[in-house]
C-alpha cells in the first residue's frame, strides 16, 4: 500500500523559513508526479508546487519565488523549501502523487488534486505576523 508521510511543518514568523518533507514508500517513485498541496479554513485546496519525473518544478503564482520543491528518489523523498513566508501561506500541506505517470501530463495545467491517487495526511504550517 503507498504511503506518503510529510514532515516539517510547524509555527514560524513572517518572513521566516520552512522545510517540509514528504517519505513515499512501496511506490515507483521516480515515475511519479509529486505535488505538494494547501488548504487553509474555508478556502479550497491549491496547488503550492508540483515536480515531474524530470525534476522540473511548476509553481503556484502565489510562492513563486519564495518556495522550492526538489525530490530525491534515491531516497524517495520529496522537498518543500519555503522562504520569506506570509501569513497567507497559513494552511495545512499535504504531499501527493499520480503513480507512473508521463512528465507531459504531470507539467499540464489542467492538472488538479483529482489527479492524484496517493496523498499524505499534512502537516500544519502556521505563519503568524
Amino acid at each position: 500500500q503507498v504511503q506518503l508521510v510529510e514532515s516539517g511543518g510547524g509555527s514560524v514568523q513572517a518572513g521566516g523559513s520552512l522545510r517540509l518533507s514528504c517519505a513515499a514508500s512501496v511506490l515507483t517513485f521516480s515515475a511519479s508526479c509529486m505535488g505538494w498541496f494547501r488548504q487553509a479554513p474555508v478556502k479550497e485546496r491549491e496547488v503550492v508546487a508540483k515536480m515531474d519525473t524530470y525534476g522540473t518544478g511548476f509553481y503556484g503564482e502565489s510562492v513563486k519565488g519564495r518556495f522550492t520543491i526538489s525530490r530525491d528518489n534515491a531516497k524517495n523523498t520529496v522537498d518543500l523549501q519555503m522562504n520569506n513566508l506570509k501569513s497567507e501561506d497559513t494552511a495545512m500541506y499535504s504531499c501527493a502523487a499520480i503513480r507512473g505517470t508521463s512528465s507531459s501530463y504531470c507539467r499540464s495545467p489542467d492538472r488538479r488534486a483529482g489527479d492524484y491517487s496517493y496523498w499524505g495526511q499534512g502537516t500544519q504550517v502556521t505563519v503568524s505576523e
